[in-house]
């Protein structure tokens, strides 16, 4: 089969057995074209929840899948490619938790939502990228301590100069490939082209960025903005759909490095295999699991709205 008749086959399978497609901003070109829905990995577990359908398959990494299964544990869940994880989501672990939890005992804990499940059972609250902001500033603990991410805590904690933000050593190792060079580099091949960048990048990369913000933000400000050229420092992928999305723009990427392996991982084909029941891996939680991780994210609702 070539791609379109694979997508093809993929969108009559979908319809067939009533399953409902979700692939994050960062899958291929061909995954996106087939996908119910796209975007960032809290904003798909949602649709998720809201869809009518029983079965869901994520094309991301696997605590983006978990995330869905712990919204909507009635479903079944699946994940495109059982290798696909994600680096920054291994660096700490629940007894890394509870071991901070006896160094900084006056601190609430607030974790990146690119953490572990069980992680999530052991901190106070879990962030986006995008609501991060709006959370920690609506928290009533004045003392915070940020994990994994020290590149997006750091971004943080200036925005936030009334709480006190202390950071762990974590972070993309994506974002992290990204340097203060490569943005001099790409302003000076295209000086009028606005640097559109991730917080998960390091902070001499965002100190230079036009702006700063979520895939999804990124993405947005980029379709709405009158500018017509871009230097787009988060995922490549990126790059690629915003050239799809607007053909009247240009766009470039701020580092051929920043490409995440684990979200390339997952294929069209390991989409055809499993909705035909030849591949993926279904995520499967116990109660307890779900209910500890429920907590943190139900509180994300709560501050976050």
């Amino acid at each position: 089969m070539n791609t379109r008749e694979l997508q093809d086959e993929i969108i009559r399978l979908k319809k067939e057995k009533g399953v409902c497609l979700l692939a994050h901003a960062y899958q291929s070109q061909d995954i996106l074209e087939v996908a119910d829905y796209t975007g960032d990995s809290y904003g798909l577990s949602l649709k998720a929840k809201e869809s009518d359908a029983q079965t869901i398959i994520m094309c991301g990494v696997r605590f983006m899948a978990e995330t869905v299964k712990v919204l909507s544990p009635e479903k079944t869940v699946y994940i495109a490619n059982s290798e696909a994880l994600c680096p920054m989501a291994q660096q700490f672990d629940l007894p890394r938790v509870k071991q901070l939890r006896k160094q900084y005992p006056d601190y609430a804990i607030v974790a990146y939502i690119n953490t572990t499940t069980e992680l999530k059972t052991g901190v106070d609250v879990v962030v986006t990228s995008s609501s991060a902001k709006r959370i920690i500033s609506n928290m009533k603990e004045d003392k915070i301590l940020f994990i994994p991410d020290s590149n997006l805590g750091g971004y943080l904690k200036k925005q936030l100069p009334n709480k006190t933000i202390e950071l762990m050593r974590g972070g993309c190792p994506t974002h992290m490939r990204v340097h203060k060079g490569d943005v001099l580099r790409a302003k000076k091949a295209h000086p009028n082209a606005l640097v559109l960048v991730h917080p998960e990048c390091l902070a001499e990369v965002t100190e230079l960025a036009d702006y700063a913000g979520s895939t999804t933000g990124i993405m947005n400000y980029a379709k709405e903005s009158d500018a017509k050229e871009f230097i787009i420092g988060t995922e490549n992928s990126i790059v690629q759909h915003l050239q799809f999305a607007c053909p009247d723009k240009k766009f470039y990427m701020l580092s051929k490095e920043c490409v995440c392996h684990n979200m390339k991982a997952t294929t069209l084909m390991d989409v055809y295999q499993t909705l035909k029941g030849d591949g993926g891996l279904e995520i499967q939680l116990d109660d307890d699991l779900i209910k500890g991780a429920r907590r943190a994210i139900d509180r994300m609702i709560e501050l976050g709205g």
